[in-house]
């Protein structure tokens, strides 16, 4: 546990340029905060100390404003930028390398039992407000726009943005992911909206 903590701490020097020692990052970065109270939490839980365990998930979303279900399985070096409202469910699972920003949810679609919340793979980020929805699974290297909804799998490095997500099908278009937002480009409602407006322009023109 200590060693998986203390990965965490530096990879956030790593993708947060305003880092500027380890001291400050314990004390004021309340993703950081949150991973601390999980790796607690998570141990406990698998030593069967069921309401203890939760106890702490739930202390540590008071503190931090980032609830991580302690049954859920994370990895290494993971990174939650700003951290409030972070939802992490109790069946997730996220593999190495992942960044959540803030406002992100990895959440169930049922109240049945069994696997019900997304499997996230190595070097996934997902943008601010972002919802990850269902017993789906996110490969290697996916980018989620924020504020986008996923409810289906994605391929390994690909690109989703917008309600319902959709895959960035031209190459050219991951270039310009933003983990705070996606460029009015790449935002399927604004392309739906020029579209209109463009038919329009052609029916008046021929009238």
């Amino acid at each position: 546990m200590q060693m998986k903590f203390i990965e965490d701490i530096q990879s956030v020097f790593e993708r947060d340029p305003s880092a500027r020692n380890t001291f400050e990052i314990i004390t004021t970065y309340s993703g950081v905060q949150a991973m601390l109270f999980y790796r607690l939490s998570h141990r406990l839980w698998g030593l069967n100390l069921k309401w203890l365990s939760r106890f702490v998930a739930m202390l540590a979303r008071w503190l931090t404003g980032v609830e991580i279900h302690p049954a859920a399985k994370i990895g290494r070096r993971f990174f939650i930028d700003h951290g409030m409202g972070v939802v992490i469910g109790e069946t997730a699972e996220i593999g190495d390398d992942c960044t959540l920003y803030h406002g992100v949810t990895l959440g169930g679609t049922t109240w049945d039992k069994g696997k019900r919340h997304p499997t996230l793979k190595n070097n996934v980020v997902i943008g601010a407000g972002a919802k990850v929805l269902g017993p789906i699974t996110l490969e290697d290297g996916v980018r989620i726009g924020s504020n986008a909804v996923v409810t289906k799998p994605v391929f390994a490095n690909e690109t989703v943005v917008g309600v319902p997500g959709r895959v960035l099908s031209d190459k050219s278009e991951h270039l310009s992911f933003d983990a705070y937002g996606v460029s009015n480009d790449n935002d399927p409602n604004v392309e739906a909206i020029k579209s209109i407006l463009k038919r329009l322009d052609e029916i008046e023109n021929k009238t």
